[in-house]
Protein backbone atom coordinates (compact mmCIF):
# COMPACT_ATOMS: atom_id res chain seq x y z
CA UNK A 1 0.00 0.00 0.00
CA UNK A 2 1.43 3.32 -0.67
CA UNK A 3 1.83 7.16 2.22
CA UNK A 4 0.06 5.41 4.69
CA UNK A 5 -2.02 8.39 5.79
CA UNK A 6 -3.40 8.89 2.39
CA UNK A 7 -5.70 5.89 3.09
CA UNK A 8 -8.42 4.93 5.16
CA UNK A 9 -9.71 1.26 6.22
CA UNK A 10 -12.90 -0.01 5.30
CA UNK A 11 -14.95 -3.45 6.44
CA UNK A 12 -13.48 -6.10 3.89
CA UNK A 13 -17.20 -7.72 4.23
CA UNK A 14 -19.14 -4.66 3.19
CA UNK A 15 -16.40 -3.91 0.89
CA UNK A 16 -17.17 -7.26 -0.61
CA UNK A 17 -21.13 -6.70 -0.61
CA UNK A 18 -20.41 -3.77 -2.27
CA UNK A 19 -19.25 -5.56 -5.19
CA UNK A 20 -21.97 -8.37 -5.83
CA UNK A 21 -24.23 -5.40 -5.74
CA UNK A 22 -22.16 -3.57 -8.01
CA UNK A 23 -22.19 -6.76 -10.41
CA UNK A 24 -25.96 -7.64 -9.48
CA UNK A 25 -27.10 -4.35 -11.08
CA UNK A 26 -25.49 -4.92 -13.61
CA UNK A 27 -27.92 -8.25 -14.60
CA UNK A 28 -25.80 -11.09 -13.54
CA UNK A 29 -26.74 -13.83 -11.25
CA UNK A 30 -26.13 -13.72 -7.37
CA UNK A 31 -23.82 -16.84 -8.04
CA UNK A 32 -21.27 -15.04 -10.90
CA UNK A 33 -22.04 -11.54 -9.08
CA UNK A 34 -20.25 -13.71 -5.86
CA UNK A 35 -17.46 -15.38 -7.83
CA UNK A 36 -16.48 -12.17 -9.97
CA UNK A 37 -16.09 -10.16 -5.99
CA UNK A 38 -13.96 -13.00 -5.15
CA UNK A 39 -11.68 -12.80 -7.75
CA UNK A 40 -11.41 -8.78 -7.24
CA UNK A 41 -11.66 -8.48 -3.17
CA UNK A 42 -9.28 -11.73 -3.11
CA UNK A 43 -6.54 -9.11 -4.12
CA UNK A 44 -7.12 -6.56 -1.61
CA UNK A 45 -6.97 -9.61 0.94
CA UNK A 46 -3.66 -10.90 -0.43
CA UNK A 47 -2.20 -7.09 -0.24
CA UNK A 48 -2.39 -6.97 -3.80
CA UNK A 49 -3.77 -2.91 -3.65
CA UNK A 50 -3.37 -2.65 -8.14
CA UNK A 51 -6.04 -5.47 -8.74
CA UNK A 52 -8.53 -5.01 -5.81
CA UNK A 53 -11.12 -2.89 -4.92
CA UNK A 54 -8.63 0.15 -7.31
CA UNK A 55 -10.07 -1.80 -10.56
CA UNK A 56 -13.44 -2.16 -9.23
CA UNK A 57 -14.53 0.40 -11.90
CA UNK A 58 -12.46 -1.02 -14.52
CA UNK A 59 -15.35 -4.14 -14.95
CA UNK A 60 -18.63 -1.75 -15.31
CA UNK A 61 -16.27 0.42 -17.56
CA UNK A 62 -16.00 -1.79 -20.08
CA UNK A 63 -19.52 -3.57 -19.62
CA UNK A 64 -20.77 0.06 -20.35
CA UNK A 65 -19.00 0.11 -23.76
CA UNK A 66 -19.84 -3.22 -25.11
CA UNK A 67 -16.21 -4.56 -24.10
CA UNK A 68 -17.42 -7.16 -22.19
CA UNK A 69 -20.10 -9.27 -22.57
CA UNK A 70 -22.62 -10.03 -20.12
CA UNK A 71 -24.65 -12.75 -21.59
CA UNK A 72 -21.72 -14.28 -23.83
CA UNK A 73 -22.19 -18.18 -24.04
CA UNK A 74 -18.37 -19.57 -23.12
CA UNK A 75 -17.79 -22.71 -25.10
CA UNK A 76 -15.12 -25.33 -25.04
CA UNK A 77 -14.34 -25.32 -28.98
CA UNK A 78 -11.25 -27.88 -28.99
CA UNK A 79 -11.43 -30.55 -26.10
CA UNK A 80 -8.71 -33.91 -25.72
CA UNK A 81 -7.53 -36.05 -23.01
CA UNK A 82 -5.32 -33.33 -21.42
CA UNK A 83 -5.75 -30.08 -23.34
CA UNK A 84 -8.90 -27.44 -24.22
CA UNK A 85 -9.31 -24.62 -25.73
CA UNK A 86 -12.17 -22.36 -24.60
CA UNK A 87 -13.85 -19.11 -26.87
CA UNK A 88 -14.85 -16.38 -23.96
CA UNK A 89 -16.65 -14.66 -26.58
CA UNK A 90 -15.79 -11.56 -24.81
CA UNK A 91 -17.40 -12.40 -21.36
CA UNK A 92 -16.25 -11.74 -18.10
CA UNK A 93 -12.70 -12.70 -17.45
CA UNK A 94 -12.75 -13.59 -13.78
CA UNK A 95 -15.86 -16.23 -14.92
CA UNK A 96 -13.67 -17.47 -17.77
CA UNK A 97 -10.65 -17.52 -15.44
CA UNK A 98 -12.89 -19.81 -13.46
CA UNK A 99 -14.66 -21.89 -16.20
CA UNK A 100 -10.72 -22.83 -17.33
CA UNK A 101 -9.09 -23.73 -13.81
CA UNK A 102 -12.34 -26.08 -13.17
CA UNK A 103 -12.09 -27.60 -16.43
CA UNK A 104 -8.18 -27.80 -15.77
CA UNK A 105 -8.84 -29.77 -12.49
CA UNK A 106 -11.61 -31.89 -14.16
CA UNK A 107 -8.97 -33.16 -16.07
CA UNK A 108 -6.32 -33.37 -14.00
CA UNK A 109 -8.13 -35.34 -11.88
CA UNK A 110 -8.89 -37.97 -14.36
CA UNK A 111 -5.39 -37.83 -16.38
CA UNK A 112 -3.07 -36.26 -13.83
CA UNK A 113 -2.64 -32.92 -15.48
CA UNK A 114 -5.17 -30.69 -17.10
CA UNK A 115 -4.23 -27.57 -19.50
CA UNK A 116 -6.77 -25.50 -20.63
CA UNK A 117 -6.34 -22.15 -23.22
CA UNK A 118 -8.66 -19.66 -23.16
CA UNK A 119 -8.76 -16.76 -25.78
CA UNK A 120 -11.38 -13.87 -26.89
CA UNK A 121 -11.69 -12.59 -22.92
CA UNK A 122 -11.61 -9.87 -20.71
CA UNK A 123 -9.09 -8.88 -17.94
CA UNK A 124 -9.14 -11.38 -15.47
CA UNK A 125 -8.30 -9.98 -12.36
CA UNK A 126 -5.26 -11.23 -10.27
CA UNK A 127 -3.52 -14.51 -12.00
CA UNK A 128 -3.15 -16.02 -8.57
CA UNK A 129 -6.27 -16.35 -8.11
CA UNK A 130 -7.04 -19.08 -10.33
CA UNK A 131 -3.66 -21.26 -9.53
CA UNK A 132 -4.67 -20.92 -5.59
CA UNK A 133 -7.70 -22.54 -6.54
CA UNK A 134 -6.00 -25.65 -7.83
CA UNK A 135 -4.23 -25.74 -4.68
CA UNK A 136 -7.18 -25.80 -1.97
CA UNK A 137 -8.37 -29.06 -4.36
CA UNK A 138 -5.04 -30.40 -4.22
CA UNK A 139 -3.08 -29.73 -6.81
CA UNK A 140 -0.36 -27.47 -8.09
CA UNK A 141 -1.91 -24.62 -10.18
CA UNK A 142 -0.56 -22.54 -12.26
CA UNK A 143 -1.92 -19.47 -14.02
CA UNK A 144 -0.83 -17.00 -17.05
CA UNK A 145 -2.47 -13.96 -18.89
CA UNK A 146 -1.45 -12.00 -21.86
CA UNK A 147 -2.78 -8.45 -21.56
CA UNK A 148 -2.63 -5.02 -23.60
CA UNK A 149 1.18 -4.43 -24.92
CA UNK A 150 2.34 -2.02 -22.62
CA UNK A 151 5.96 -3.47 -22.16
CA UNK A 152 9.12 -2.54 -24.22
CA UNK A 153 10.98 -5.62 -25.66
CA UNK A 154 14.69 -5.50 -24.93
CA UNK A 155 16.35 -3.04 -27.52
CA UNK A 156 13.27 -1.98 -28.43
CA UNK A 157 10.70 1.49 -27.88
CA UNK A 158 7.67 0.49 -29.38
CA UNK A 159 5.18 -2.10 -26.78
CA UNK A 160 5.06 -5.34 -27.91
CA UNK A 161 4.54 -7.12 -25.31
CA UNK A 162 1.73 -7.15 -22.30
CA UNK A 163 2.71 -7.25 -18.45
CA UNK A 164 1.89 -10.77 -19.27
CA UNK A 165 1.54 -12.54 -15.27
CA UNK A 166 2.53 -15.94 -14.02
CA UNK A 167 1.03 -17.78 -11.24
CA UNK A 168 1.75 -21.00 -9.51
CA UNK A 169 0.73 -21.82 -6.41
CA UNK A 170 1.32 -25.55 -4.52
CA UNK A 171 -0.27 -26.64 -1.24
CA UNK A 172 2.42 -26.61 1.86
CA UNK A 173 2.39 -26.03 6.02
CA UNK A 174 1.54 -23.44 7.36
CA UNK A 175 0.37 -21.77 3.85
CA UNK A 176 0.96 -22.46 0.32
CA UNK A 177 4.14 -21.60 -1.99
CA UNK A 178 2.48 -19.08 -4.02
CA UNK A 179 4.52 -16.90 -6.29
CA UNK A 180 2.38 -14.45 -8.55
CA UNK A 181 4.15 -11.99 -10.62
CA UNK A 182 4.48 -9.91 -13.91
CA UNK A 183 6.63 -10.11 -16.65
CA UNK A 184 7.37 -6.52 -16.33
CA UNK A 185 9.38 -4.35 -14.02
CA UNK A 186 5.43 -3.24 -12.37
CA UNK A 187 2.09 -3.87 -13.46
CA UNK A 188 0.04 -1.21 -15.49
CA UNK A 189 -2.36 -1.68 -12.10
CA UNK A 190 0.44 -0.01 -9.81
CA UNK A 191 1.52 2.36 -12.08
CA UNK A 192 -2.39 3.55 -12.17
CA UNK A 193 -1.88 3.33 -8.44
CA UNK A 194 1.38 5.54 -8.43
CA UNK A 195 -0.17 7.90 -10.17
CA UNK A 196 -3.25 8.26 -7.78
CA UNK A 197 -1.16 8.97 -4.72
CA UNK A 198 1.67 10.57 -6.40
CA UNK A 199 4.57 8.49 -6.13
CA UNK A 200 8.02 8.32 -8.58
CA UNK A 201 9.13 5.39 -10.19
CA UNK A 202 12.42 4.16 -9.71
CA UNK A 203 14.60 4.91 -13.07
CA UNK A 204 14.74 1.79 -15.35
CA UNK A 205 10.94 0.95 -15.05
CA UNK A 206 9.35 3.48 -17.94
CA UNK A 207 10.66 4.63 -21.01
CA UNK A 208 9.28 7.54 -22.87
CA UNK A 209 8.30 7.70 -26.88
CA UNK A 210 11.96 8.63 -27.41
CA UNK A 211 13.34 5.85 -25.37
CA UNK A 212 14.29 7.89 -22.58
CA UNK A 213 13.63 6.99 -18.44
CA UNK A 214 11.25 8.53 -16.97
CA UNK A 215 10.38 8.34 -13.33
CA UNK A 216 6.57 9.81 -13.77
CA UNK A 217 4.01 6.91 -13.56
CA UNK A 218 1.57 9.78 -15.51
CA UNK A 219 3.49 9.45 -18.89
CA UNK A 220 2.50 5.55 -18.57
CA UNK A 221 -1.14 6.34 -18.21
CA UNK A 222 -0.37 9.04 -21.31
CA UNK A 223 0.94 5.88 -23.79
CA UNK A 224 -2.04 3.44 -22.64
CA UNK A 225 -4.12 6.66 -23.60
CA UNK A 226 -2.68 7.35 -26.51
CA UNK A 227 -2.80 3.57 -27.47
CA UNK A 228 -5.99 3.25 -26.99
CA UNK A 229 -7.50 6.49 -28.39
CA UNK A 230 -8.92 5.89 -32.62
CA UNK A 231 -7.43 9.32 -32.65
CA UNK A 232 -3.86 9.38 -32.12
CA UNK A 233 -2.90 7.65 -35.69
CA UNK A 234 1.15 8.08 -34.78
CA UNK A 235 2.55 4.73 -33.58
CA UNK A 236 2.34 4.89 -30.00
CA UNK A 237 6.03 4.40 -28.47
CA UNK A 238 7.33 3.96 -25.04
CA UNK A 239 5.74 1.68 -22.54
CA UNK A 240 7.19 -0.76 -18.91
CA UNK A 241 10.71 -2.31 -18.89
CA UNK A 242 10.29 -6.22 -18.93
CA UNK A 243 11.04 -7.61 -15.86
CA UNK A 244 15.14 -7.14 -15.16
CA UNK A 245 15.15 -3.65 -16.76
CA UNK A 246 16.18 -2.28 -19.28
CA UNK A 247 19.03 -4.07 -21.68
CA UNK A 248 20.50 -7.29 -20.17
CA UNK A 249 22.87 -6.53 -17.31
CA UNK A 250 20.48 -7.49 -15.56
CA UNK A 251 18.68 -9.77 -17.07
CA UNK A 252 16.05 -7.98 -18.48
CA UNK A 253 15.85 -10.32 -21.62
CA UNK A 254 14.93 -13.13 -19.39
CA UNK A 255 11.56 -11.15 -17.99
CA UNK A 256 11.15 -10.04 -21.94
CA UNK A 257 11.39 -13.93 -22.87
CA UNK A 258 8.63 -15.24 -20.11
CA UNK A 259 6.03 -12.24 -21.77
CA UNK A 260 6.41 -14.17 -24.73
CA UNK A 261 6.36 -17.62 -23.09
CA UNK A 262 3.06 -16.34 -21.56
CA UNK A 263 1.37 -15.30 -24.93
CA UNK A 264 2.56 -18.84 -27.09
CA UNK A 265 1.01 -20.52 -24.18
CA UNK A 266 -2.25 -17.91 -23.72
CA UNK A 267 -2.64 -16.89 -27.10
CA UNK A 268 -0.67 -18.98 -30.02
CA UNK A 269 -1.77 -22.35 -28.37
CA UNK A 270 -5.81 -20.94 -28.27
CA UNK A 271 -5.24 -19.17 -31.95
CA UNK A 272 -6.42 -16.28 -30.16
CA UNK A 273 -4.60 -12.40 -29.86
CA UNK A 274 -1.24 -12.50 -28.98
CA UNK A 275 -0.19 -8.95 -26.85
CA UNK A 276 0.11 -6.99 -29.37
CA UNK A 277 -3.64 -7.08 -30.71
CA UNK A 278 -5.32 -6.95 -27.35
CA UNK A 279 -7.65 -4.31 -27.19
CA UNK A 280 -7.16 -2.90 -30.18
CA UNK A 281 -10.12 -1.39 -30.54
CA UNK A 282 -12.23 0.47 -27.83
CA UNK A 283 -14.99 -2.17 -27.91
CA UNK A 284 -12.65 -5.49 -28.02
CA UNK A 285 -10.11 -6.43 -25.41
CA UNK A 286 -9.47 -10.11 -26.89
CA UNK A 287 -6.96 -11.37 -23.77
CA UNK A 288 -6.48 -15.07 -23.47
CA UNK A 289 -5.57 -16.80 -20.87
CA UNK A 290 -3.58 -20.30 -19.94
CA UNK A 291 -4.31 -22.63 -16.81
CA UNK A 292 -2.56 -26.08 -15.69
CA UNK A 293 -3.85 -28.23 -13.25
CA UNK A 294 -0.98 -31.23 -11.43
CA UNK A 295 -2.20 -34.19 -9.76
CA UNK A 296 1.50 -34.12 -8.21
CA UNK A 297 0.39 -37.39 -5.92
CA UNK A 298 1.72 -38.75 -9.40
CA UNK A 299 5.60 -38.17 -8.31
CA UNK A 300 5.04 -39.91 -4.96
CA UNK A 301 3.24 -39.86 -1.69
CA UNK A 302 1.20 -36.34 -1.92
CA UNK A 303 1.73 -36.15 2.02
CA UNK A 304 5.50 -36.42 1.92
CA UNK A 305 5.96 -34.47 -1.03
CA UNK A 306 4.19 -31.64 0.86
CA UNK A 307 5.96 -32.11 3.92
CA UNK A 308 9.42 -31.94 2.07
CA UNK A 309 7.87 -28.58 0.29
CA UNK A 310 7.09 -27.54 3.65
CA UNK A 311 10.36 -27.96 5.26
CA UNK A 312 12.51 -26.63 2.05
CA UNK A 313 10.53 -23.36 2.42
CA UNK A 314 11.20 -23.01 6.47
CA UNK A 315 14.61 -23.91 5.12
CA UNK A 316 14.49 -20.38 3.50
CA UNK A 317 13.10 -18.23 6.02
CA UNK A 318 15.88 -20.08 8.90
CA UNK A 319 18.89 -18.47 6.87
CA UNK A 320 20.42 -15.54 8.02
CA UNK A 321 19.07 -12.42 6.65
CA UNK A 322 20.74 -8.80 5.26
CA UNK A 323 22.29 -6.27 7.17
CA UNK A 324 19.17 -4.52 7.48
CA UNK A 325 16.77 -7.22 6.91
CA UNK A 326 14.88 -8.91 10.03
CA UNK A 327 13.90 -11.46 8.13
CA UNK A 328 13.78 -13.94 5.07
CA UNK A 329 10.21 -14.40 3.48
CA UNK A 330 9.31 -17.43 1.05
CA UNK A 331 6.84 -16.56 -1.80
CA UNK A 332 3.50 -17.05 -0.31
CA UNK A 333 4.63 -15.40 3.48
CA UNK A 334 3.72 -12.05 2.37
CA UNK A 335 0.12 -12.57 0.86
CA UNK A 336 -0.58 -14.41 4.14
CA UNK A 337 0.59 -11.91 6.42
CA UNK A 338 -1.21 -9.59 4.53
CA UNK A 339 -4.64 -11.72 4.68
CA UNK A 340 -4.70 -11.47 8.54
CA UNK A 341 -4.15 -8.02 8.62
CA UNK A 342 -6.61 -7.24 5.81
CA UNK A 343 -9.51 -9.40 7.42
CA UNK A 344 -8.62 -7.91 11.44
CA UNK A 345 -8.40 -4.34 10.04
CA UNK A 346 -9.57 -3.71 7.04
CA UNK A 347 -8.68 -2.87 3.26
CA UNK A 348 -6.94 0.40 2.52
CA UNK A 349 -8.86 2.52 -0.13
CA UNK A 350 -6.84 6.12 -1.37
CA UNK A 351 -9.02 9.01 -2.03
CA UNK A 352 -8.76 8.96 -5.94
CA UNK A 353 -10.34 4.93 -5.53
CA UNK A 354 -13.30 6.34 -3.13
CA UNK A 355 -13.90 8.97 -5.74
CA UNK A 356 -14.04 6.50 -8.99
CA UNK A 357 -16.00 4.03 -6.88
CA UNK A 358 -18.56 6.85 -5.33
CA UNK A 359 -18.84 8.09 -9.34
CA UNK A 360 -20.24 4.64 -9.95
CA UNK A 361 -22.36 3.76 -7.28
CA UNK A 362 -24.15 7.02 -7.41
CA UNK A 363 -24.80 5.84 -11.50
CA UNK A 364 -26.52 2.33 -10.04
CA UNK A 365 -28.44 3.92 -7.63
CA UNK A 366 -26.37 2.48 -4.55
CA UNK A 367 -25.37 3.95 -1.19
CA UNK A 368 -21.55 3.74 -0.96
CA UNK A 369 -22.12 4.68 2.67
CA UNK A 370 -24.17 1.50 3.45
CA UNK A 371 -21.05 -0.53 2.06
CA UNK A 372 -18.18 1.34 2.84
CA UNK A 373 -17.74 1.06 6.66
CA UNK A 374 -14.26 2.82 8.23
CA UNK A 375 -12.74 -0.21 10.28
CA UNK A 376 -12.65 0.56 13.55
Amino acid sequence: MGAKDQYTRYQYDKLFELAVEVFRRYGFSDDDSHKIADVILTSDRLGIESHGVNRLTLYPFGLDIGRIKKDAKMEVVEDSLCCAVIDAHDGMGQLAGIMGMELAMKKAKQYGVGMVSVRNSNHYGIAGYYSRMAAKEGFMGVSMTNAEALVVPTFAKEPMIGTNPIAITIPAEPHPFHMDFSTSVMTCGKMEVYAKIGHTLKPGMLVDENGVCSTDPNKFLEIRDNKSNPAHTEKTLGGIMPMGGEGMDFGGHKGYGMALLVDIMCAVMSHGAVSKKVRVTKDKEKCCHFFMAIDYSNFGDKAETTRLLSEYMQSMRDAEPAEGQERVYVHGDKEAMAEQDVLAHGVGINPATYAEIEKYCTKLGINIHDYLIPAE
